[in-house]
């Protein structure tokens, strides 16, 4: 089948146009984790140079990360995490806890992150109005967009 011209709508592909370019996740990681200095982010990420610049311009354009100077001479930047950056930070610990569950043995997880309770975060999608856990047998998807249905766009 074909690709169509006018793919799905979709908050999804929205989204992931802004943070699913190689390295943006990993550069909201280390600013939430508090490492915000140019030299730290090349450090910690492993990205070029080049291409580090380019992802922090573009989420400081988009408003998930604000950039501040800390050092006037020479000129040197930090980067912090704003509102839309930490409501990505759920996002990131379950993508990490899918990742321990999936990619790695249990002794070989890089991270741990601890909630104030001082117990292991095991992160969980609940729903907001019942408080129940998720289950995808649980959802049902109602499409919004005008011409399109759970199975694709309606006939013309």
């Amino acid at each position: 089948m074909a690709a169509t011209k006018d793919p799905r709508p979709c908050s999804i592909a929205d989204a992931l146009a802004l943070v699913g370019e190689k390295y943006s996740l990993l550069v909201l990681r280390e600013v939430c984790l508090g490492n915000g200095r140019f030299d730290q982010l090349v450090r910690n990420i492993g990205a070029p140079r080049d291409i580090l610049a380019t992802r922090l311009r573009r989420l400081v354009d988009a408003g998930i990360l604000i950039k501040r100077a800390y050092s006037e001479r020479p000129q040197r930047f930090e980067y912090r995490p704003t509102q839309a950056a930490l409501e990505l930070e759920p996002v990131l610990m379950t993508l990490m806890a899918w990742g321990d569950r999936h990619l790695r043995k249990d002794d070989d997880r890089p991270m741990v992150i601890e909630h104030i309770c001082g117990n292991e975060l095991a992160p969980v999608v609940t729903c907001r109005a019942c408080g129940e856990t998720v289950r995808h047998e649980d959802l049902t998807a109602h499409p919004q967009a005008e011409g399109w249905t759970v199975a694709g766009p309606t006939a013309a």
